[in-house]
């Protein structure tokens, strides 16, 4: 989720009632390109509230599937789904915290929240046969999943450093220096929209896999695969969600510099 206290403060600095974006000399093509940037705020608040919207719609149906009894708990579905497609030497792990369920690529792990690794439910079984359908990409050599794994770094670097560089930047920008550091700072912003983007066709593809199994293995009826089906879809929403803030985020980050650029032209 995006943190509306950064965004607002963010606002005001652009648009506070001293900005020569409404007074001054290049009042008109001010008042033109802060219009824009202020639909890009705009579109940074909607994203925030859809993503909003889609936690609340992932919390309700795992509430409600973690309910619906199942014939095997997380832990036994993985071990299953594991051994047939010949990965039993990935490990299983009980971790601590909720929803915190994710593979390892690095040390070949699946690593299960305590509720997903205990509980035999319908939710605990859609959420385990996910997190193997990461390993069966893995092993499989899914070429969405390893362009994802070779962005890690960069995305590291872009995620701890954009927004500052991009801050630093827009201040020289404002002091009359050039545009290079501002750029830069945007580009390496850039790397955490496009990691997003990318994740995309991997959770969905996992997600297929895991309902293919379900279906294929017959652990689940067909009431069972429809309630799967709909609390996978609930957990993909997220990282759609969580794209389309990332790339809001990015345009409202370039319409703030291209004001800028604008406005020092004039």
């Amino acid at each position: 989720m995006i943190d509306f206290t950064q965004i607002l403060a963010q606002a005001s600095y652009y648009y506070g009632s001293g900005s020569d974006y409404y007074y001054g000399a290049g009042q008109s093509a001010g008042a033109m390109y802060s219009g824009v940037t202020l639909i890009g705020l705009a579109l940074v608040l909607l994203a925030a509230m859809v993503g909003g919207i889609v936690q609340m719609g992932l919390k309700n149906a795992f509430t409600r599937y973690s309910e619906e009894p199942a014939p095997l708990t997380g832990a036994e579905t993985a071990r299953r789904m594991l051994m047939q497609y010949g990965l039993g030497d990935v490990q299983i792990i009980s971790t601590k915290g909720s929803l915190t369920d994710h593979y390892n690529p690095l040390d070949r792990t699946v690593n299960l929240s305590e509720s997903v690794y205990n509980e035999a439910s319908v939710a605990a079984m859609a959420v385990a046969a996910h997190e193997c359908g990461h390993a069966v990409q893995h092993a499989q050599a899914y070429p969405w999943l390893g362009l994802r794994s070779s962005l890690v770094p960069m995305v590291n670097i872009g995620s701890r450093l954009g927004q500052i560089v991009l801050m630093v930047g827009l201040a020289l920008l404002a002091m009359g220096s050039g545009t290079t550091v501002a750029w830069i700072g945007l580009a390496l912003y850039a790397t955490t929209t496009l990691f997003a983007l990318v994740t995309l066709p991997v959770e969905f593809d996992a997600s297929r896999r895991a309902l293919a199994w379900l279906n294929d293995s017959g652990m689940a009826d067909r009431a069972m695969h429809g309630q799967a089906g709909t609390a996978l879809r609930w957990a993909a929403m997220t990282y759609v969600a969580a794209a389309l803030s990332s790339l809001a985020m990015l345009l409202y980050y370039a319409l703030i510099l291209l004001s800028r650029m604008s406005n020092n032209r004039e």
